[in-house]
């Protein structure tokens, strides 16, 4: 039995109805092809960014920072999902809304209850919702991806995986923790751009600076033409003189720049090139003055 709210008229209300669906259909595909041709414009604009990139830092950073890697088309298929999901949602609500017009079924109540229904909702799962909107705005951004070290206030670690509610990394330790996206106000990322490590060397502060920077020159001129480092170093590692003198010590620092967390393997290689040459050449170490405290 047909409710008297309900209105069919044949052949008035079949026809209205097609109509209505093929022109959803319609519109849902234009919409589709365009989502996907935005997302792979997108693509086509970040390869041949790629491909222009030059000199040794560029070719490296694009390498490493994930411009050359997978991450940019996951991120950009994610949001063509995402876009596609949003678009399908959209299109459904309005075409059941506008066939119910059609068969002049009375929508104040229903979009009046949607509503109440809604803002108890809204209440109710208010840091649902913020969870998921930050999350669509980090991919977005791209503030992080899977296999970036990131510190979030609470808890510094590997990312494991982005999801839209929550984020999973696992710190040092082998701990793996789950962040709801909603509760990160900031974000360190310690893979992003580039790395550098600080590279201070002591030596004896009666010791001739020139002799023991051209010392150092002469290591980090190895290391830059070392080729397991090939890949791990921006530009030639510098040294930028005397850092601090105090007491019997006097420190020369390096500078080395780097792929994102790349650097602790170089710094140790020329920690200890270093230090081979350096005594190589008769330089003295660290003096202890007379009442100071030496070495722990």
């Amino acid at each position: 039995m047909i409710p008297h709210a309900i209105v069919w008229l044949w052949p008035d209300t079949p026809i209205a109805i097609a109509a209505i669906l093929l022109i959803a259909v319609v519109v849902r595909v234009v919409v589709l092809r365009a989502i996907k041709s935005g997302t792979a414009g997108v693509l086509a604009r970040a390869r041949r960014r790629r491909e222009s990139t030059s000199g040794r830092a560029a070719r490296i950073l694009a390498q490493a920072a994930g411009l050359a890697s997978e991450r940019h088309e996951a991120r950009t298929a994610t949001m063509g999902s995402l876009l596609r999901s949003v678009t399908n949602a959209t299109i459904a609500t309005l075409s059941i809304l506008t066939i119910l017009a059609v068969m002049e079924v009375p929508l104040a109540p229903l979009l009046a209850s949607a509503g109440v229904g809604g803002v108890a909702l809204g209440f109710g799962a208010q840091s649902l919702v913020k969870d998921y909107l930050s999350g669509i705005f980090m991919i977005v951004e791209d503030q992080y991806g899977v296999g970036d070290l990131i510190d979030t206030g609470q808890v510094t670690g590997t990312v494991e995986e982005v999801g839209l509610r929550v984020t999973r990394l696992r710190d040092g330790g082998g701990q793996v923790w789950y962040v709801r996206n909603g509760e990160i106000v900031r974000i360190g990322n310690q893979s992003q751009g580039w790395s550098t490590a600080l590279i201070d060397i002591p030596v004896a502060h009666d010791e001739d600076p020139g002799r023991v920077i051209g010392i150092l020159e002469g290591v980090v001129a190895e290391v830059d033409g070392d080729e397991r480092w090939a890949g791990n170093l921006l530009e030639k590692p510098t040294v930028v003189g005397v850092q601090a003198i105090s007491g019997g010590t006097m420190t020369v620092r390096i500078v080395v720049k780097t792929p994102p967390n790349k650097q602790w393997g170089v710094q140790r290689d020329i920690l200890e090139r270093s230090l081979n040459a350096l005594n190589a050449a008769g330089v003295r170490g660290p003096v202890v003055m007379p009442g100071m405290p030496g070495p722990a």
